[in-house]
């Protein structure tokens, strides 16, 4: 077994650490990375046979005889800019990707990424709290517009170190990137997925591991983008490629007919056979059933707010078919066992406390002594329910679900004050039916007794199981699209009895920040009030993986990120606004706060800020900061969007 402790954060997770094998036999523990800095190592894998240990540390890969203990290394070009085996920020932030190298089957080779970051620019964060004299800590980050860091593929004898570079051809001016590698069901071949500068053609290419010639076997265009698999199923986000038939082919996910349905492809890419049918999203890979023919999924075809386990057989033919049983309206999660004859099964929904239960698949029975999810539900849904979920129309006719919680005592005869919640990006769906709808965590005290109508809906551009066309519609309108969807729900919110109109707040936090602004600015005739935290006021600031992805390229159309950033319209500014950052954010950088701060003054527009001194973009870090900034919070909602009936 390996232990992993003395970890360390590497931007948002501690994936740095010391790594110690312990031997089931006869109990002895051991630690690994001889002559290595304490808590430096990364991803450390057994070999598929057991003999050997890899892992990272300070940008070079290494490989350990379990035997011996010898450690060697297989790179020793490693730096903060050459980077072996994992990633730069914008690949960690945006792909995915952490743990930049795979195994052989046959244990002989590992093949591994390495990232050049020599073209990318740093970004300089500011630490002016841990010592008298600020200290200087460069990122590096390629903003909208920057050329992508380059990438190459490599595969190591571990026998010998013979080193071979897969010849995957990337643009020399524009720049490309490859965020998917595996080995292809075998240990002379690997299979990659590469993308365009502006995420909208995707190969999947073959490549030889000595020779590293490449085959391309499958290509897709998109006049969007091409979301990756870890985008969607977070399974993925550490690897995995799914092979069928011996390797004679692989499942594979695609919106080329309008929802994002799986596909069999043919290991040369010369048959595509469409496995999942109907008007419907798959939403997650639960498990694939080779011998009984089935693939496992998650879809929801007739409620966006909720998710169900589906299956299809893999040959493609007949109907989906629903697994999770009637009478359990709400939000599902399943993790198969090998073989998928039995799965964990966690659900919850907006009235009913999370729940787990082990089931045998084949008739969803639980197993064992927990209490049955369906007796649960039954249950909680006896008792009265302060959050309900509710469909909206807007003027434009776009319909958007949503959920509210009303205030303790509610009177319809009275008027109440609505804070809504909102994020509106592509990265984030806010009206799910899961337990914890309708609550506000940064609230000190409890919304709904204290008089607030609390609300969250999703926009056109949210992730949701509406089909592409819901998803993509705010291509290089994000700042626009979104942002009028909910500005036209909440006119209609509006014109409820009530509802106060005097009374309407807004917040939200990284991209719901960008929002918060955006709504505060450009319809200050419905938002009186708003809390903005970690936001993203100038697109042309944020990384250009995720930016260029949705917006397109600086280059080709610089107006349309101006159009959707805040600080285009921070002179419109009527109502009351609280800007929240922490200076030492990497993700969303403090300089959006500057800049949005500059334009407000130049227009005199007043507003509360808050910076929390070298606090990351979770604003976390630091004694007393979640009760400092919740007291804050609320404060500030209380004092300018007063709570309870009139």
């Amino acid at each position: 077994m390996l232990l992993f402790t003395n970890t360390k954060k590497v931007w948002r997770y501690e994936t740095k650490g010391d790594y110690y094998l312990y031997d089931r036999k006869n109990g002895q523990l051991k630690k690994t990375g001889a002559g290595l800095p304490p808590s430096s190592q990364q991803f450390a894998k057994l070999s598929p046979d057991g003999k050997k240990l890899a892992y990272v540390s300070d940008y070079n890969l290494y490989v350990e005889d379990l035997a011996t203990g010898q450690v060697q290394p297989l790179t020793t070009d490693g730096t903060r800019k050459r980077i072996n085996g994992t990633f730069d920020w914008a690949y960690e932030e945006e792909f995915f990707c952490r743990d930049g190298f795979r195994w052989s089957p046959d244990s002989k080779k590992i093949a591994f990424w390495q990232i050049n970051a020599g073209v990318t620019r740093d970004y300089l964060l500011l630490n002016t709290t841990d010592s008298i004299y600020p200290k200087v800590i460069p990122v590096e980050y390629p903003v909208a517009g920057e050329k992508p860091s380059t990438f190459r593929i490599g595969v190591i004898s571990i026998e010998n170190r013979e080193l071979n570079w897969m010849k995957v051809q990337d643009d020399p001016v524009w720049g490309s990137y490859l965020p998917r590698m595996e080995w292809a069901a075998n240990s002379t071949e690997l299979i990659m997925q590469h993308l365009d500068r502006k995420q909208q053609v995707s190969t999947i290419y073959l490549a030889n591991g000595t020779s590293g010639d490449l085959k391309p076997v499958f290509s897709e265009k998109d006049s969007a983008w091409i979301d990756i698999l870890p985008a969607w199923d977070q399974d993925y986000t550490n690897g995995g490629w799914d092979w069928i038939k011996n390797g004679a082919s692989f499942i594979w996910a695609s919106e080329k007919d309008g929802w994002r349905h799986l596909y069999s492809i043919s290991r040369d890419g010369k048959t595509v056979q469409l496995i999942t049918k109907g008007a419907f999203d798959v939403m997650d890979i639960a498990g694939i059933d080779e011998k009984g023919n089935y693939v496992y999924y998650m879809a929801s075809p007739s409620n966006a707010t909720q998710r169900y386990l589906y299956r299809s057989k893999l040959d493609g033919k007949g109907e989906a078919e629903r697994v999770t049983p009637a009478g359990q309206p709400g939000t599902h999660y399943y993790d198969l066992s090998p073989g998928c004859r039995f799965a964990q099964h966690d659900f919850s929904n907006h009235y009913t406390q999370p729940a787990q239960e082990i089931i045998q698949l084949k008739n969803h029975q639980a197993i064992g002594g927990s209490r049955p999810i369906q007796e649960l539900v039954k249950e909680a849904a006896s008792q009265s329910a302060p959050v309900s979920f509710f469909t909206i129309r807007t003027g434009d006719g776009i319909e958007m679900d949503g959920w509210m919680a009303k205030p303790s005592n509610f009177d319809s005869s009275k008027k109440y004050p609505v804070v809504f919640y909102v994020y509106t990006e592509p990265w984030g769906q806010t009206a799910k039916d899961e337990f914890g709808a309708g609550f506000n965590h940064l609230y000190k005290g409890n919304m709904v007794e204290d008089g607030y109508i609390y609300i969250s809906m999703d926009n056109r551009g949210t992730p949701l199981p509406k089909g592409r066309a819901w998803r993509k519609s705010v291509y290089r309108k994000i700042g626009l699209v979104n942002i009028r969807d909910q500005a036209m729900a909440a006119k209609e919110i509006l014109k409820w009895s009530f509802v106060d109109p005097e009374r309407i707040a807004v917040w939200g936090w990284s991209g719901g920040g960008s929002a918060t602004l955006n709504l505060l600015f450009q319809y200050p005739e419905i938002y009186k009030t708003g809390i903005s935290v970690a936001a993203v006021g100038n697109q042309l600031t944020y990384d250009n993986i995720y930016q260029e992805r949705y917006m397109g390229l600086p280059q080709e159309n610089l107006q349309d990120f101006k159009n959707g950033s805040p600080i285009t319209y921070a002179k419109n500014l009527r109502g009351h606004l609280l800007y929240i950052h922490g200076t030492g954010d990497d993700n969303v950088h403090y300089n959006n706060a500057e800049m949005l701060i500059n334009e407000l003054i130049k227009y005199n527009r007043q507003f509360q800020l808050m910076s929390y001194p070298n606090r990351s973009h979770s604003i976390s870090e630091g004694a007393g900061t979640f009760e400092h900034l919740s007291q804050l919070y609320t404060n500030f909602l209380q004092t300018h969007c007063p709570p309870g009936a009139k």
